[in-house]
């Protein structure tokens, strides 16, 4: 059955407002007839295979260099039980429970996602998974806005550019001001300074893009003091198993992203959204609750207890359109963390912090190369002696994925040309660091 929800008249309108005559002329850019692609005749599977793996050895892979990457994208050990769990039937086949009498196992799963969220940032709540940290991080802007009926929002220099430009494009769409800070890799900006009673919320990440650790205290109480909610971003989950969580530092929401427990970089994805929440914002909340409840014979059983998505009630009621649950990776991070335990991942978080501390002392020890930030959790920022995307492609070639240059996000900003984000994780070795030193003193003497 063909579905055409716009008339002739709603067609007519949205050209008009984009000031074409015809669909065809909306088109009229792209070459008429069958497009040609310069492909070879089938092949064998054999050959595509080894076609594609050659393709693929072009790049070089985070899992075959030691590798000090990070930015937002982080690397962890993925336990082989993961993939295998994930991928049984009952998991796999498995959509959304919009029948809960056949969908306990997957209404179970969200359930615990849901509590091991909440736990980790020390909140109340927390819904059954989002698209990716970045919108996450707009749908919390957004709900910021709602709860408090102001219609500005601060954002601090420390977060993430993906989430800064994801945050802006979603709020200026619904009619929304916000105001970004300049990138801060010292870590001095005036956040309290600058809070007043016409915000809805300050936006900030903990630890933050360049790397630094931050007790939010002092800026939650003086966001609450003039009715501003404190949004907290956590782009490193791992980091949650030894930093003190947002909650136990005034967050009124937190969001992240979650998969660096999830499952491998992949080029940046795919990703699950984390948020969570105080239980007196509930009804504003993005995306679905699901609830533990007890049927009939009094069993224990599972519920989707708020859906607030467009899709599931009325549009003008929704409080979200981008809130999609992305299940599989959600699974995959419940799965991980329940294999971890308490104890196994505060020991993870150990083992990442410890990595990072031996790796910015030996770095810190190269002529020319500083550590910026004095405290920080698996990634830090450095400054070199000369542009960081030239020593990033040097090292490169060398067969070093010695990190990120900030430039990459920020290209507009001449000041920040110099400055490298290197990470280390607990797949991290001291023959890894070594090299990393060896490779840069030699490129920077």
């Amino acid at each position: 059955m063909r579905y055409h929800p716009l008339t002739d008249a709603d067609r007519g309108a949205m050209l008009a407002a984009i000031g074409v005559e015809s669909v065809d002329a909306l088109f009229a850019e792209l070459p008429a007839g069958e497009p040609t692609f310069d492909l070879p005749n089938q092949q064998s599977e054999i050959n595509v295979e080894r076609a594609l793996n050659a393709f693929a050895k072009e790049n070089l892979s985070c899992a075959d260099a030691p590798s000090f990457l990070g930015a937002g994208n982080y690397r962890h050990h993925t336990p082989a039980s993961l993939d295998h769990l994930i991928q049984r039937g009952e998991f796999l086949t498995a959509y959304t429970p919009y029948q809960p009498e056949i969908s306990q196992g997957t209404l179970q799963t969200i359930f615990e996602f849901q509590s091991q969220v909440a736990l980790m940032m020390d909140m109340e709540v927390a819904n059954a998974s989002m698209y990716d940290g970045a919108t996450a991080c707009a749908e919390a802007a957004a709900m910021a806005c709602r709860i408090t009926r102001r219609s500005r929002v601060m954002m601090s220099g420390s977060v993430h550019p993906h989430y800064r430009d994801v945050t802006q494009t979603q709020l200026k769409h619904l009619g929304l001001g916000i105001a970004c800070l300049s990138p801060d890799p010292i870590g001095i900006e005036d956040l309290i300074g600058r809070v007043d009673d016409s915000l809805a919320c300050v936006v900030v990440q903990n630890p933050g893009f360049f790397g630094h650790l931050s007790d939010l205290t002092p800026l939650s109480k003086a966001c609450h003091a003039v009715g501003v909610l404190l949004v907290v971003c956590v782009t490193e989950p791992v980091s949650l198993g030894l930093v003190i969580p947002p909650g136990a530092m005034g967050a009124d929401i937190v969001v992240g992203e979650g998969q660096s427990l999830a499952g491998p970089a992949s080029f940046g994805g795919p990703g699950v959204g984390l948020f969570a929440t105080q239980e007196k914002f509930i009804r504003q909340m993005p995306g679905r609750l699901c609830g533990e409840t007890v049927d009939a014979d009094d069993r224990r059983g599972f519920v989707l207890t708020l859906s607030t998505r467009e899709q599931h009630i009325r549009r003008e009621k929704a409080t979200s359109n981008i809130c999609t649950n992305s299940g599989l990776i959600a699974l995959a991070f419940t799965i991980h963390m329940t294999l971890l335990g308490e104890a196994g991942f505060t020991r993870l978080a150990e083992v990442n912090h410890a990595n990072a501390v031996t790796l910015a002392n030996k770095l810190d020890a190269i002529k020319g190369v500083k550590v910026i930030p004095q405290t920080f959790f698996n990634e830090f920022s450095i400054t070199l002696p000369q542009r960081a995307a030239a020593v990033a492609e040097t090292l490169a070639q060398k067969g070093v994925l010695g990190g990120v240059p900030v430039s990459r996000f920020y290209p507009r900003y001449e000041e920040l040309e110099n400055i490298l984000l290197v990470t280390a994780t607990e797949l991290t070795t001291e023959g890894d660091m070594n090299l990393l030193v060896e490779s840069l003193t030699e490129l920077l003497s």
